[in-house]
């Protein structure tokens, strides 16, 4: 029964993120309109592939490894999980029409340095971590957390020198994209 609770928290997860594709290309469409400029487009795929990977590969792994569910490690990454998502939300609203999956900076647009990018230059990417890690442990599925936690700290560090060039570029370098 845990398997099927854990596949649903997952399909969650799954059509939240079909939320922000919606709202990503909404909001593509008026920094385009705006003469927004796009860098780093040869990175998004792999994301793309990667955070697909993430939610296939838990719940794979849940399946065929069949894990315990552990309830202190479970609840833990489960309260995790919704905490990412929230921190996730509240970029998108701070950071408004300027909040996008890919990294699309338009001329002219004030730094956002409101909510939680007071505290934090890249907070969206702290829930991403956050979420990488917690939400495969939700069910034990380790191996899951392990190689998404791997392989996003790369993509991680391409995605924010991408980010990081495009504001230097614009001279809006610290702004968030």
């Amino acid at each position: 029964m845990s398997e099927i609770l854990f596949t649903v928290l997952v399909g969650l997860v799954g059509l939240e993120r079909l939320a922000e594709l919606v709202v990503s290309r909404r909001n593509a469409a008026w920094s385009f309109a705006r003469g927004g400029v796009e860098y780093g487009q040869r990175h998004f795929p792999v994301m793309v592939v990667l955070h697909t990977a993430l939610l296939a590969g838990a719940v794979a792994e849940v399946w065929i490894r069949r894990p315990d569910f552990v309830p202190a490690l479970g609840w833990t990454m489960l309260a995790l999980v919704v905490a990412a998502q929230a921190l996730r939300w509240w970029c998108i609203a701070t950071l408004g029409r300027q909040w996008n999956t890919r990294v699309i900076v338009v001329p002219g647009l004030d730094r956002v340095d409101g909510g939680p990018y007071r505290v934090l230059r890249h907070p969206n990417y702290v829930a991403v971590v956050v979420e990488g890690f917690a939400l495969p442990l939700v069910h034990s599925a380790w191996i899951t957390a392990v190689v998404f936690t791997a392989l996003n700290a790369a993509l991680l560090a391409v995605r924010l020198s991408v980010e990081n060039a495009a504001l230097t570029a614009l001279g809006r370098e610290g702004a968030a994209p």
